[in-house]
């Protein structure tokens, strides 16, 4: 079993859930159960799949949480990338949030790395 609270991944993962909670904020409110529906249900995904498997009992479970994790991330992006087409984020917000995931996206594959060693 892991502190998932002294994890950089988690916490990583937690600053994108603020991030994206405040940016969807301000998107149209028909987009209320579409599209911000999603980006934070994703945005969420990622900090409590981390949290959730390292409350597993064996490296191998934390792995396939961590591969949760990492595909919201993924999902994530994509869904910024939707937003910023249809825009209700700019450029500027598009690249901040990308560089967050892809920070927290090559954290989760360091971490999941990590624990093969093990």
């Amino acid at each position: 079993m892991h502190n998932f609270k002294e994890l950089k991944v988690w916490k990583a993962g937690i600053e994108i859930n603020k991030a994206i909670f405040q940016l969807t904020k301000v998107f149209p409110s028909d987009e209320r159960y579409g599209l911000i529906s999603q980006m934070n249900r994703a945005a969420v995904s990622i900090p409590s799949n981390i949290a959730e498997g390292c409350g597993r009992k064996s490296n191998k479970e934390l792995h396939q949480f961590l591969n949760i994790s990492l595909g919201s991330a993924f999902e994530l992006e994509t869904q910024c990338i939707i937003a910023k087409e249809f825009g209700y984020i700019n450029d500027n917000q598009l690249e901040e949030i990308t560089t967050m995931l892809v920070e927290v996206q090559k954290m989760i594959y360091g971490l999941q790395k990590s624990l093969a060693t093990q």
